[in-house]
């Protein structure tokens, strides 16, 4: 069975629109106007090996914070709606992710409770950035990584921790956080073989 799924969202603050496979090979092909949640989503891909694809709008003129924190709704609910009644996958994984003298740590839960501890020893200054084509320099909103993430744990339904043990450089920290993140929910997505069909919890439901 395809475990694919399509999940829109529009609001007068945004309008999102994502397709995600979950047994992919890491395609990403999505229309993201911040620079770095592009770079964060595409890493995202690759690393747990989703397809994914559509289009992000919203409000940039007032800040990132309604795009940023809409995409992970959008992309947690994608995953709910592929997972379907979870039978068969592994349900939690977890992974620690070097990244220079960054090292990050993901745990993950499918188990249909939304909680988000993320400590991510962020340091508040924004990450700027100078465009190739215009030469225009713009900058991305750290803080927002957060409400990304609580985005996603709404949408999904799990339990999501996210831990920064050392780190120096920001862009290393967050990059780091959403490799060490789809390597954890790539586990939790995968088929049990030793259980096939079942659903993993003594409830008989999530």
């Amino acid at each position: 069975m395809e475990r694919k799924a399509e999940v829109e969202r529009r609001t007068k603050e945004t309008d999102i629109s994502l397709s995600l496979n979950l047994d992919g090979t890491g395609i990403y092909e999505v229309d993201c106007p911040i620079g770095f949640l592009n770079h964060m989503l595409n890493s995202f891909c690759r690393h747990g090996l989703f397809n994914l694809s559509g289009k992000l709008k919203g409000d940039l003129e007032v800040d990132q914070h309604h795009l940023m924190e809409d995409t992970g709704i959008v992309l947690g609910g994608a995953f709910t709606k592929a997972l379907g009644e979870k039978r068969g996958i592994k349900r939690a994984g977890f992974f620690i992710y070097p990244m220079d003298e960054t090292l990050a740590a993901a745990s993950v839960d499918f188990g249909g409770r939304p909680f988000l501890v993320a400590e991510l020893a962020l340091s508040g200054i924004p990450l700027v950035s100078i465009s190739q084509e215009t030469g225009k320099e713009s900058s991305f909103q750290t803080d927002t990584v957060t409400d990304f993430w609580q985005g996603f744990v709404t949408g999904a339904g799990c339990n999501l921790h996210l831990d920064i043990i050392r780190g120096r450089s920001d862009h290393h920290k967050i990059e780091a956080v959403f490799k060490a993140a789809a390597k954890a929910l790539k586990e939790a997505v995968s088929i049990e073989e030793r259980a096939s069909g079942q659903i993993p919890s003594t409830k008989g439901i999530l």
